[in-house]
């Protein structure tokens, strides 16, 4: 109990280091945003949905299941510095997200964003300890990450490449009936993505993507038509970057003989549209039944990213093929990050 008083004092003065300066960006930047629209998104976050009742009830919740304390401050002071210390981290430390995903990799070689923070941990302590624990939430992830890595969680600054291709799958089978025209669909990345050493995305990671047109099936035999753009994919330092189907993906998908035997008609053999914008998608036609769970896709990022990576140590690099590795005599395409 000692240990744990000891890394919950450490996590809440790390938290108030960084209340001043970033609560009055804060306070220049966001003045036009809606007060409870950070207060909700950590809400989800750490419950898997946003609470109810009043703001400083609810803020107070939070902090007490994060760090077994409030925050002083004003309310705007407290929110800022919980929204940062979640998803920005700070005073060189990563964020408690970016903590969690590695923590899961680590541990699972998976991460599991899906899923609330809440259940996260639990699940981490359940692997690594017989039982989920009691006590804040992130003394309790520090714990763990304690026993796993002795040196603590590091981050690293890497761009992503323009044209990185990622390896993802539809986690529910889409239909004409179960979808409409606005529906945001989940995919999760199957393979680790790496570049320069550091991993970026890892399995579980998710991938987003719009229905942006349902037809059901019409008469004189025309089928029905399923058209589906993609948006965003999920970095392991939560950020987010523009994902579309672009020349790289095209050829990744063409070569990929799993997608092509697992997916059918439903993606290798859909009639892939060009840019849209910065999204592109594919358009299936054909019975209910149009992308099933687990169709695979390559989808591809639309420009240069920076964000932060976790430099994966020598003895566990996964076989992956690194954006920034010179190319190989056999061939190798530059730019393709998936595995083999």
């Amino acid at each position: 109990m000692k240990r744990f008083a000891v890394i919950s004092a450490a996590i809440f003065f790390l938290v108030l280091s960084t209340l001043a300066g970033r609560a009055s960006a804060a306070d220049s930047n966001d003045g036009d945003r809606p007060p409870l629209v950070g207060l909700e998104k950590v809400e989800s976050i750490v419950y898997g949905s946003p609470g109810t009742g009043g703001l400083l009830l609810r803020l107070s919740k939070v902090e007490r299941d994060l760090f077994g304390m409030e925050l002083p401050g004003s309310l705007t002071e407290r929110q800022t510095a919980l929204e940062n210390f979640v998803e920005k981290g700070g005073s060189g430390q990563p964020s408690l997200l970016f903590k969690a995903a590695i923590a899961e990799w680590v541990t699972q070689r998976r991460v599991n964003t899906s899923m609330a923070f809440t259940e996260r941990v639990d699940s981490l302590e359940l692997t690594l300890e017989g039982e989920p624990q009691a006590g804040p939430l992130s003394a309790r992830l520090e714990r763990l990450i304690s026993k796993l890595m002795p040196n603590g969680v590091s981050a690293e600054a890497v761009t992503v490449p323009a044209s990185t291709v990622i390896k993802s799958k539809f986690v529910n089978t889409l239909t004409v009936r179960n979808v409409k025209k606005g529906d945001m669909v989940a995919l999760e990345v199957i393979e680790d993505c790496v570049t320069g050493g550091l991993l970026v995305a890892a399995t579980g990671n998710r991938l987003f993507a719009e229905v942006t047109r349902v037809r059901m099936p019409r008469s004189f035999g025309r089928p029905s038509e399923i058209e589906v753009e993609f948006r965003d994919i999920e970095f392991i330092d939560s950020s987010l970057a523009q994902v579309y189907i672009g020349p790289e993906s095209k050829k990744a998908m063409e070569l990929d003989s799993a997608t092509i035997g697992a997916a059918g008609a439903s993606v290798a053999g859909a009639v892939l549209l060009g840019p849209v914008g910065l999204a592109g998608g594919f358009l299936v036609r054909g019975s209910d039944k149009q992308v099933k769970e687990g169709t695979q896709v390559f989808v591809e990022t639309t420009e240069a990213s920076s964000i932060m990576g976790y430099r994966i140590p020598a003895l566990e690099l996964p076989n992956v093929v690194d954006t920034q590795a010179p190319s190989s005599p056999s061939g190798g395409e530059s730019g393709v990050d998936v595995a083999e």
